[in-house]
């Protein structure tokens, strides 16, 4: 620990959102837990610190239009290199498969069930998404779920929805509002006591979730040794070679939060079974495949992540790929031309 005479005291910082501060309190009660010998002159102290990031001060433009994982993180990152703060809690499926020059994830904890859920007006009696009457509008800021969607449910509209999560239920439940229902992840839900509101859980192979979904990842500087050390701690194995087989997958696909990526992974043992899809924007193109196999080390997980991208890539993702960049590049300028009209 510190070699001065008073303990450090580590400052965990996260967005501003409710979410965002449950899931650094998370950690926060973690290592508090960990660290209790009140009779240890080093035991550390631990405060929290919360800020506002671009992607929460942009709450009008599709996610799809107005950048990557940055969005979430870039803020917190600058306080971090700054050595304002010392470690940064983030969804995990938010932080860019690859970070800062000096930054690293000191730890990925245990992972909430990662399915996405529907969540139905209050006050209507569906069920399912296949009780939703043809026309009905389904709220996501996802283009992932959306693409996915649009191959099994063709006959619903997909309208996108920001804001944090009570806003986005606000939205739904309004008597003049447009949406039927929302898709959300059920950990975000489960984390600030909404897991009541979720009408059915849409698990693979309906619907194949985002990359880390439903993780912790705790950021920090790479000489931090100090953080690193108490973090190892919150390290939860399972959780994390599921999720750096996933992220790898995703750094090779060079995809952000807004590309069709979905994944399915499960360890049982020493075996990890892992599935990554690429779909198309309309619904019309999927690429999926699966790779099981017996793995000894988070380089084993990586490397079966990357393999499963490889195979992906050269059967049909590079091309879907390409045409999404293509597509977004043409809706920016199309954006850009009808602001300068204004």
């Amino acid at each position: 620990m510190s070699t001065d005479s008073s303990p450090r005291t580590f400052v965990i910082a996260a967005r501003a959102s409710q979410l965002a501060q449950a899931q650094a309190n998370i950690v926060l009660d973690k290592l508090q837990s960990i660290y209790t010998d009140p009779s240890d002159p080093t035991r550390p102290k631990f405060a929290t610190s919360f800020m506002s990031t671009a992607g929460d001060k942009n709450q009008t433009q599709a996610l799809y239009l107005v950048g990557g994982k940055a969005l979430w993180t870039k803020e917190l990152e600058v306080a971090l290199k700054d050595r304002e703060v010392d470690m940064l809690v983030h969804s995990l499926k938010d932080v860019p498969t690859t970070l800062p020059e000096g930054c690293l994830l000191g730890a990925i904890l245990e992972r909430e069930d990662p399915v996405d859920s529907l969540v139905v007006k209050s006050g209507k009696p569906w069920k399912s998404l296949d009780d939703l009457p043809a026309g009905s509008v389904v709220g996501t800021s996802s283009v992932r779920r959306i693409a996915q969607l649009k191959r099994k449910y063709p006959h619903l509209k997909y309208l996108d929805v920001r804001g944090n999560l009570n806003t986005r239920l606000a939205k739904l439940d309004a008597e003049d509002g447009p949406y039927e229902a929302l898709i959300l992840a059920k950990a975000g839900l489960v984390r600030i006591d909404l897991g009541h509101r979720i009408t059915a859980d849409l698990k693979p192979p309906t619907l194949l979730y985002a990359v880390s979904q439903g993780a912790l990842g705790v950021e920090v500087r790479s000489d931090d040794e100090e953080s690193i050390r108490l973090l190892e701690k919150l390290i939860h194995r399972e959780t994390d070679w599921r999720c750096r087989a996933e992220r790898a997958c995703l750094r090779v696909l060079e995809g952000g939060c807004s590309v069709p990526v979905g994944v399915s992974s499960e360890l049982d043992g020493a075996v990890l079974s892992l599935t990554g899809s690429v779909t198309s924007l309309n619904g019309d193109t999927h690429v999926e495949h699966n790779i099981t196999e017996e793995i000894m080390s988070v380089q084993d997980a990586e490397r079966i992540g990357q393999d499963l991208a490889k195979f992906l890539i050269e059967n049909g993702a590079k091309r879907i790929l390409d045409d999404i960049n293509v597509d977004r590049t043409r809706r920016i300028e199309e954006a850009k031309a009808e602001d300068a009209k204004q």
